[in-house]
């Protein structure tokens, strides 16, 4: 009944940084899903076809050779057009890679095209000069584009980025200013209003009539891979996955084995190494972290937060607002992530270590001497189950055991139990009575010899 309270303790603080990511992810980010090509065709359909990409998010190295593998595509295939949906508001790649793209789409025998849609989407920052390379110009109502800066290449249309170099306008605005070329509401408009594409009418049931594409038409995206690499280089993705990596990490220094604790932090360390990497940040945050992890780790292990948990606390705040360099991130992601930290710190951690270990199962005399199994092999160091509790344990190297072999416990040096083999082992500890015989050469505290006086004093 003791191990019912540690794997309720241990479930929680799981759950509550699983919800962490799980949150993040589905608040943030569009469901991720494999690369397909989707080909519309209408029969009688004239020859060639247009590609139409998803960009969103930031310009990372993923996004850029995305796109740059689409513009080669276009090329080979012979498309008519490729159309960028768009909705972005950063570059998080070199200089010189974003002006190879740009180049690219300056440099394409097949037309470029850019829609920032649908509604709601934003077309902001460096990522807006995408306009100044291309072709036709579209947005859908209630999107946004501007704050392009200066043109970073030579051969962008100036005129086209002149009016949103230092502001951003509606689609209506950019209409009037001459920014945008094709009225587009909607993808499909955009489309059917291009040059080249060919066209039929058709009668809705309401008696409205309306044109739709008889060229080919092909939608692509990122892959599953790719598309979870670009969703982990999002600045609130990246900087939750490496709290919640680090914060089970120091979970998992405190339970027996190898568990789900520990292999879902060392999975979001590493998506968040990735993330951190190609984001911009500031080197010295992570020295905070660092030692903001080891602050909580302390009051971990003693089971009551004390001065350590709130230096911790006040080293993870400092980080969280300043990991990243001229970045920043939504307040619902900053109070999910100190909240989370908190609540795991303050309660879920403390309270699991003080039902693990204020057990009976340490620091008394009668646990010396306890039989047990060797989960894993033992050389010197592994996991060992006493009374169905698993325990971190160490041996001497001169005596390793094999797993599943039968243990006895030595001592207990912090929280990791030194064992024996049942046989074989420098000392006997099955006598647990105290008996001041140091040699062990009494077989068992049970086996006593009788005699007639005894016997006598008996009757």
């Amino acid at each position: 009944m003791r191990r019912l309270p540690t794997a309720a303790a241990i479930t929680a603080v799981v759950a509550l940084m699983i919800g962490v990511i799980g949150f993040a992810v589905s608040a943030m980010t569009s469901p991720v899903s494999a690369e397909t090509t989707t080909t519309i065709i209408n029969e009688g359909s004239p020859d060639g076809f247009v590609a139409v990409v998803k960009v969103s998010g930031l310009l990372d190295p993923v996004m850029v050779d995305f796109i740059r593998s689409s513009i080669d595509d276009a090329i080979t295939e012979g498309a008519l057009a490729l159309i960028l949906q768009t909705d972005s508001n950063g570059v998080v790649v070199d200089d010189a890679t974003f002006e190879a793209l740009l180049n690219a789409m300056l440099a394409s025998p097949v037309p470029i095209d850019v829609w920032v849609g649908p509604s709601g989407s934003h077309l902001t920052g460096l990522p807006a000069q995408l306009v100044g390379a291309a072709d036709q110009v579209g947005m859908a109502p209630g999107s946004r584009l501007g704050d392009a800066g200066q043109p970073v290449v030579s051969g962008l249309d100036t005129k086209r980025l002149a009016p949103i170099t230092d502001k951003t306008v509606n689609a209506q605005e950019a209409a009037d200013l001459g920014v945008t070329t094709v009225a587009a509401p909607t993808i499909g408009d955009f489309l059917v209003n291009l040059p080249g594409i060919a066209t039929r009418e058709v009668t809705a049931e309401n008696g409205e009539t309306r044109r739709e594409p008889m060229t080919q038409v092909r939608f692509g995206q990122l892959s599953l891979v790719s598309n979870l690499m670009h969703t982990v280089a999002s600045p609130a993705v990246a900087y939750l996955l490496i709290t919640v990596g680090l914060a089970l990490i120091i979970f998992e220094l405190f339970t027996a084995g190898v568990g789900v604790a520990g292999v879902v932090g060392a999975g979001a360390f590493i998506l968040s190494g990735y993330g951190m990497w190609v984001l911009p940040t500031h080197w010295w945050a992570f020295v905070l972290l660092a030692v903001s992890i080891f602050a909580f780790a302390i009051d971990v292990q003693t089971g009551v937060p004390r001065v350590w948990t709130g230096i911790g606390m006040l080293l993870f705040v400092v980080f969280s607002f300043t990991v990243y360099d001229g970045m920043s991130m939504s307040w619902i992601t900053l109070l999910v992530a100190i909240l989370g930290i908190a609540l795991t710190f303050l309660g879920g951690m403390p309270s699991m270590v003080r039902t693990r270990f204020s057990t009976p199962t340490i620091g008394r005399e009668w646990m010396i001497g306890e039989m047990g199994r060797a989960v894993t092999g033992i050389n010197p160091d592994g996991v060992v189950q006493i009374r169905e509790a698993l325990w971190r344990a160490s041996t001497n190297r001169s005596t390793p055991i094999e797993e599943l072999d039968r243990v006895r416990v030595v001592s207990i040096d912090g929280l990791v139990l030194e064992v024996e083999p049942e046989t074989g082992g420098a000392k006997d500890y099955r006598d647990r009575s105290g008996s001041s015989d140091p040699k062990g050469q009494n077989e068992s505290p049970t086996e006593t010899a009788v005699t007639p006086e005894d016997e006598q004093a008996a009757d």
